[in-house]
């Protein structure tokens, strides 16, 4: 991967609704060598999709909730069932395996804690070999993630 290469990845990252001829001109290659460039990129499996951003306030979620969850066992067949269950409930935005004391972190977004306390109870409450959870709520978000790094 060359630096034409990191800086198509940098710019698809911040707006991928450019076209190939705005992408071209930006990392200075010809409209056919960028679009080559960009399938080369997808069929290594750097571009995994596109999507769009969105803006969590306009769509009334303010409240963003990140809640540790900690298992009963830490056995295959556990992890696995709650793993399959996590991937059942479009409330939880994202979930990462862990180390340290949490064995999971769930990433939540709500329009306040009522629905919160709603997610809490038809969903999180429904995990399967959860032995503690801990909630913290954003005050404020500092940085949006922005993409990886590609320098």
């Amino acid at each position: 991967m060359d630096q034409v290469d990191k800086s198509l990845l940098c710019a698809l990252q911040n707006d991928s609704s450019r076209s190939i001829a705005e992408l071209a001109e930006l990392v200075g290659a010809s409209t056919s060598a960028c679009h080559r460039r960009i399938k080369s990129l997808e069929s290594a499996g750097l571009i995994v999709r596109y999507s769009a951003v969105l803006n969590p306030q306009r769509l009334g979620l303010s409240l963003q909730v990140f809640v540790e969850i900690t298992l009963t066992s830490q056995s295959r067949e556990a992890m696995d069932r709650f793993e399959l269950a996590v991937g059942e409930f479009d409330d939880i935005l994202e979930c990462h395996l862990m180390s340290g004391n949490a064995d999971y972190i769930l990433r939540i977004a709500a329009r306040d804690l009522e629905q919160f306390d709603r997610i809490h109870r038809e969903c999180l409450s429904r995990l399967p070999g959860v032995s503690a959870m801990h909630s913290s709520f954003a005050i404020r978000t500092i940085k949006d993630w922005r993409g990886y790094p590609t320098g």
